[in-house]
């Protein structure tokens, strides 16, 4: 049994010329004597709750899954110093400046690592194996290609500094890797412990980030490893739940935590916020599917009163637009059966209306964008 207010986080050890940090095994029941842990995972759970309960009246749960990822690719990638907006992210390669196209395609492995995993939870529990094949996703033909995609590392590492001898934060050599890892996936999936699944992921989340398994993607990994845990849970029903912009608006405090609990045992702190983080997105998320719910009604309101005998089209285009927020004159065209110089009309009129916004500045081969959907997910 591990008490929180007692936990010791672990030790060092010598490496040649510099010391490495050995985090305690979490495998372990757990418990605590600080009330505000009970008020602040009930507030979490509420919310996710009610989370789950708006999710049901989206009017396209899996674009808007999409984009929630996506925003989560943009701004997880941006904490790793990745430069691409959410408009940038669902063009085509073709219309994204070469010297942004690496920043571009770690954004799409990204969501494409999440995707994938979210399909292998259906026969995999969360583990080391489920986070290698993510990790393989997510570096595969991009800056850490070469550093063991899909593999944990077997040299050391650091994070913080120019080298092993200014570094800030050392993690344990890799011969001890596997050892940890494996206690981490045996905690996650311990059924023989009653610790509530927010303070489980909270824990693991900090144990991985201190692990530091991966030569490269690590802070990524562990931070879509939440998500996948509260799907495979049931905690969500969706993977609708990403904590990057919680930590990436004050990443001092998030890094500052993290390292508090090392260097001076104080996981509560790290659960708090941790517990904190998880209800105030559950809460920004559901505010985001309302303002899509009610972008819906009222865009559906302006077409059906202002577009005479194009309503139809109109209305047939705007949900297309719902289910990809992305089309060209000649995709509306075959969408909707109309001919070029209708869809171009239709188009045109959506334009002047702020329905859409061209992104290529061109006057051929042109791009248009559902901009009042992204806008609601770039504040």
């Amino acid at each position: 049994m591990k008490e929180i207010e007692k936990y010791r986080a672990g030790h060092f050890e010598k490496g040649f010329g510099y010391k490495f940090f050995v985090p305690e095994l979490i495998n372990d029941e757990w418990s605590w004597r600080t009330p505000i842990i009970n008020k602040l995972l009930e507030k979490a759970a509420i919310k996710l709750g009610e989370l789950n309960s708006f999710s049901r009246l989206v009017p396209n749960i899996d674009l808007f899954i999409l984009l929630h990822v996506t925003k989560e690719a943009v701004v997880s990638s941006r904490i790793e110093g990745t430069r691409t907006n959410m408009d940038e992210a669902l063009l085509p390669i073709e219309e994204i400046k070469p010297e942004r196209q690496d920043d571009w395609l770690e954004v799409k492995n990204y969501v494409a690592a999440l995707n994938a995993a979210i399909v292998e939870l259906q026969h995999l529990p969360i583990s080391s194996r489920l986070l290698r094949n993510s990790h393989k996703t997510l570096l595969q033909s991009v800056r850490g290609e070469h550093k063991l995609p899909g593999k944990f590392r077997t040299s050391q590492n650091w994070i913080g500094g120019a080298s092993l001898s200014d570094a800030v934060f050392i993690p344990p050599q890799h011969q001890l890797v596997n050892l940890l890892m494996g206690d981490l996936e045996s905690f996650l999936n311990n059924d023989q412990i009653e610790v509530p699944a927010l303070i489980r992921i909270a824990i693991a989340n900090y144990q991985f980030e201190t692990i530091h398994p991966f030569l490269d993607g690590n802070g990524r990994i562990g931070r879509l490893m939440i998500t996948l845990f509260l799907v495979n849970e049931g905690i969500l029903q969706k993977p609708l739940l990403y904590l990057s912009e919680y930590f990436e608006n004050n990443k001092e405090l998030y890094y500052d935590n993290l390292t508090k609990v090392r260097t001076h045992n104080n996981m509560l702190q790290w659960i708090k916020y941790f517990l904190v983080g998880v209800e105030k997105t559950a809460a920004n998320a559901v505010d985001t599917l309302s303002r899509v719910i009610q972008l819906k009604n009222d865009l559906e309101s302006q077409i059906n009163s202002g577009f005479g005998r194009r309503r139809n089209s109109a209305l047939l285009l705007l949900n297309i637009l719902f289910r990809n927020p992305v089309t060209t004159i000649e995709n509306a065209a075959k969408k909707c059966s109309l001919s070029y110089k209708a869809a171009n009309d239709l188009v045109r009129i959506m334009h002047e209306k702020s329905i859409v916004e061209e992104m290529t500045g061109q006057s051929r081969n042109r791009i248009f964008i559902f901009k009042p959907y992204l806008d609601i997910f770039k504040e």
